[in-house]
C-alpha cells in the first residue's frame, strides 16, 4: 500500500539524503589560505564567489547515491512488512556508518582548526533527520503489522 504515512517518511528520508548534494557539510573554511566549502562531492574554493573544485570525493558521493536509494526502495517493498522493517533497521546502522564516514573526511579536511557552529553545513545534520524519518516509518510499519495481525484473528 503505498499511500500509507511510512511511505511518506521514506519519501522523505529519500529526499533528505538526496538534499546532501545541494547543502554543504562546511562552508567558509579557511584551509591552507583558501576560503572552502566541503560537500559530499568534494572540496570547493570560493573565487570571486564561484566555486571551483579542487578535490573531489567519489567513493562519498557514490555511497550517498545508495544511502539515498535504500529508503527509496523501502517504499515499495510494502507487501512484505517484517523484510521491510529489517532493511530498515540495516539502512539506520548504514547511516549511522556513512554519518561518521563524513564527519571524518571533513575533519581530515578541516586539520586541526575547529568547525564553529557558524561554519557548520546543513548537511551534517541531514542524515540525523533522514535517520529519524526511518524510525517513525518503522513505528508505522509496525503499527500497520499489527493491525493486520488482529483482522486476521477475526476472520
Amino acid at each position: 500500500m503505498l499511500q500509507r504515512i511510512q511511505s511518506i517518511y521514506l519519501l522523505f528520508a529519500s529526499l533528505v539524503l538526496f538534499a546532501l548534494f545541494v547543502f554543504p557539510l562546511a562552508h567558509n573554511i579557511f584551509v591552507d589560505g583558501k576560503l572552502v566549502n566541503v560537500t559530499v562531492t568534494g572540496v570547493y574554493e570560493i573565487v570571486n564567489g564561484v566555486d571551483h573544485q579542487i578535490q573531489s570525493f567519489l567513493p562519498l558521493t557514490i555511497v550517498t547515491v545508495i544511502a539515498a536509494l535504500i529508503p527509496l526502495v523501502l517504499i515499495f517493498l510494502f507487501k512484505n512488512r517484517k523484510q521491510q522493517i529489517t532493511i530498515s533497521y540495516v539502512a539506520i546502522l548504514v547511516l549511522i556508518g556513512y554519518s561518521f564516514w563524513m564527519a571524518q573526511t571533513v575533519k581530515r579536511v578541516v586539520g586541526p582548526i575547529t568547525l564553529e557552529y557558524k561554519n557548520m553545513g546543513i548537511g551534517l545534520f541531514l542524515t540525523s533527520l533522514s535517520i529519524i524519518l526511518i524510525i517513525f516509518a518503522i513505528k508505522a510499519i509496525q503499527r500497520d503489522e499489527k493491525l493486520v495481525r488482529s483482522t486476521d484473528r477475526l476472520r
